[in-house]
């Protein structure tokens, strides 16, 4: 009998266990998917307070657009890298990697009609460099002030292709992949200008001297 009852409160006391367990596990999970919420949601936030949005409501609903994107983005690349864990076999990562890739491309099309149906495309491009940290017309700047001498041709060529960078790396997961989708195609400016004739290394050099000697007459 003492054994009966002995066998009834280890069984009693493993199922509270459990079942604390389980709901400490959903306690964090709960708390993480609150974060992540609050995180995305205030930096679509940020973006849209770039917009000079008038109406409260199409604010809000940009917001959401925005911040919704976030997290469909997370998710195709979370089941992406899920999905690759552990396989060998370059077929199937490949198949991975496509079914990926289309589900991004959907996503990106459906976005950019969503935001259309409240934002003028100008409206659009401050979104998309929203999302990207300024990429484009900081780099687009720093090439100007570098080269002042290029020409409109060259100018529109830059700016091309920056604008297609950042068209692909604001589908990026990440801070880090979004930056160096820029690397890529700023390899690619550098090749362009040299293959025209222009020393990126001197004119960067001659960049830098300008800089500190306009320094030094803003110190007089």
């Amino acid at each position: 009998m003492f054994r009966f009852r002995k066998t009834i409160l280890t069984a009693w006391l493993l199922t509270g266990l459990v079942a604390n367990l389980a709901m400490a596990q959903e306690s964090t999970t709960e708390r993480k998917e609150a974060a992540y919420t609050r995180t995305i949601t205030d930096r679509a936030a940020k973006i849209v307070g770039t917009l000079g949005l008038t109406d409260p409501q199409v604010a809000a609903r940009v917001r959401d657009k925005i911040a919704q994107q976030y997290r469909n983005l997370n998710t195709i690349h979370e089941g992406r890298k899920t999905a690759l864990a552990g396989l060998t076999d370059s077929a199937r990562k490949e198949a991975v990697e496509t079914e990926a890739a289309q589900k991004i491309a959907a996503l990106h099309s459906n976005y950019l009609a969503g935001l259309a149906q409240d934002l003028s495309s100008p409206q659009i491009d401050l979104v998309k460099n929203g999302m990207t940290y300024g990429v484009v017309p900081i780099t687009y700047s720093g090439y100007l002030a570098m080269l002042p001498n290029l020409t409109d041709e060259q100018k529109a060529q830059l700016l091309t292709y920056l604008t297609e960078a950042r068209e692909r790396a604001m589908d990026e997961g990440t801070s880090e992949k979004k930056h160096a989708m820029f690397g890529k195609y700023k390899g690619r400016i550098n090749n362009y200008l040299s293959a025209a004739g222009i020393d990126m290394k001197k004119a960067s050099k001659e960049w830098e001297e300008r800089i500190a000697e306009e320094a030094k007459k803003a110190k007089k």
